[in-house]
Order: structure tokens, then C-alpha cells, then sequence
């Protein structure tokens, strides 16, 4: 009973330790890279943990059902562990490649501003001086400093005709229907 006991919680603390550096790698950490580190190295930090916690906790299964009482059903429970791992470990290196290689939008720009419509916050007065307006950039709301020939009031619809910089715009009030 007390080999059963051993050999399943040493599987156990294996696959916890597994877990734990998983979870120092979904942090952001970067252990166990192993090449040049631009390249990311053949081998990252989330294939090891796979193949390390699905071989101790595979091998924790294995050794409970085995019973794992002499050296042979151990080293059977060693196998299956191995076994276990090796997919374990395919599956961990598709699935950080697919997260790593991921298409993203572009990052919003100041030319992205031009031909948006927007509400006004603050008013605008006329020539110079900056009232404030609300649109939307890439999805999300974005407040800007806003400058007109005439003057508009709150709540009033804008068109941008121009972004002299990231933070502020030049805009035209949109004839309401």
C-alpha cells in the first residue's frame, strides 16, 4: 500500500508542477525556451508543461488503477504516462502556434479618424478655439478635441474632414433629415 500510495502522489506533484509552470507561461513568463530567443526556440514553455503534466497525471491514473504495488506495474505506469505525454504535448504546440500566429486588426491611426461620424460632447465654437466630440475608432468610443468653421452644439451629428493629430479634428455638422 505504501508504494501505491508514493508512486501516485509523486505522479501527482509532477503533473502539479506541470500546471504551475503552465501558468507562469500563460503569465507571459518565458522559461525553458531552448534556441535563439527571437525564434522562439523548438520547444516552448506550454509543449513542456503539456507533456509534463499529462505524463504525471496520466501516470497518477495508471498507477491507482494498476495498483502499482511492485517495480513492473510502476515502470507500466511510467509507459502510460509516456504515452499519454506525447499527444498531450502535439496538441499544446498546435494550439500556443495558432494563438502565437493569430491575425489582428491594425492598430487605429489618425487617417482612420477621416470619414467617421461623431456626436458632440462639448460645443464647437466657431474658428478657433475646441469644443468635444465622440466617435467611434476602431469599435470602441474615442472622446477628440474638435474644431469647426461654424458653430455646433451638443448633441449635434459631425462628419470628420480632417485629422491635424491624433487627438483632434477638424469636422462639419451632418444635416439632420
Amino acid at each position: 500500500m505504501v508504494h501505491v500510495l508514493t508512486a501516485t502522489v509523486v505522479f501527482l506533484v509532477i503533473g502539479g508542477l506541470a500546471v504551475a509552470v503552465l501558468a507562469v507561461a500563460l503569465l507571459g513568463g518565458e522559461l525553458l525556451h531552448l534556441g535563439h530567443p527571437d525564434a522562439g526556440g523548438p520547444v516552448s514553455t506550454e509543449v513542456v508543461a503539456g507533456f509534463v503534466g499529462a505524463f504525471g497525471f496520466a501516470g497518477a491514473a495508471a498507477s491507482e488503477l494498476l495498483g502499482a504495488r511492485t517495480t513492473g506495474s510502476i515502470a507500466v505506469a511510467v509507459v502510460i504516462g509516456a504515452l499519454a505525454a506525447v499527444p498531450a504535448a502535439w496538441l499544446a504546440w498546435r494550439l500556443s502556434r495558432a494563438a502565437r500566429d493569430m491575425r489582428t486588426d491594425a492598430t487605429p491611426q489618425r487617417q482612420h479618424l477621416v470619414g467617421s461620424l461623431g456626436v458632440v460632447v462639448t460645443p464647437v465654437p466657431a474658428g478657433t478655439g475646441y469644443g468635444e466630440i465622440r466617435v467611434r475608432l476602431g469599435g470602441q468610443p474615442v472622446k477628440l478635441y474638435a474644431r469647426a468653421d461654424r458653430a455646433i452644439p451638443a448633441g449635434a451629428q459631425v462628419f470628420v474632414i480632417e485629422a491635424p493629430s491624433e487627438t483632434s479634428v477638424v469636422v462639419e455638422e451632418t444635416p439632420t433629415t
